[in-house]
């Protein structure tokens, strides 16, 4: 007769069940237990006498809410995933619309910088022609008469404007 006394945990591993398996199992075959000085219970167990051989645990059938729940979720998985393609979609043409604006940006402030420039020297070439004007009108140069003075002045007006020509075809 091999008797021993074991705590719960230690019968559960013995008979490889769960511990609440063993103390269910004790309280059927109404072993004795008692207590041990730490607080924990003991169970007299008497392994000739015991034959205890575990049940095979029955498979559970799948709950039909928990398969219908999980039909739902993979049909939300899949909606999520084409509504993500659809807005990476968007996204890309969005992306491509910006890039032609910058683009176009861009060129439309190279335009905007040579209009500046032209204008710049527009308005030098306005401030140069009334000086000549200016001069022409006072008509008054040391050493000739008006009408040479115009024509003298009249050659470097000539000049001047074929000269801005020339630079601004350039």
């Amino acid at each position: 007769m091999c008797v021993a006394l074991l705590t719960y945990a230690d019968l559960s591993a013995r008979l490889d069940i769960s511990r609440e398996a063993a103390r269910s199992l004790a309280r059927r075959r109404h072993l004795p237990r008692s207590r041990s000085e730490d607080g924990k219970a003991l169970v007299r167990v008497d392994f000739a006498e015991l034959r205890y051989t575990p049940r095979l645990r029955r498979v559970r059938r799948a709950d039909p809410i928990d398969a219908s729940l999980a039909k739902i979720e993979a049909i939300k998985i899949q909606a999520f995933k084409a509504e993500v393609a659809r807005l990476e979609a968007v996204a890309t043409a969005y992306r491509a619309v910006f890039e032609r604006e910058r683009e176009r940006a861009d060129r439309l402030a190279v335009e905007l910088t040579q209009a500046a420039a032209e204008t710049t020297a527009a308005n030098a070439w306005a401030a140069r022609l009334e000086d000549e004007v200016a001069v022409l009108q006072a008509g008054r140069r040391a050493g000739g008469t008006i009408a040479g003075q115009a024509a003298l002045r009249l050659g470097h007006l000539a000049a001047a404007i074929v000269q801005a020509d020339r630079a601004a075809r350039r």
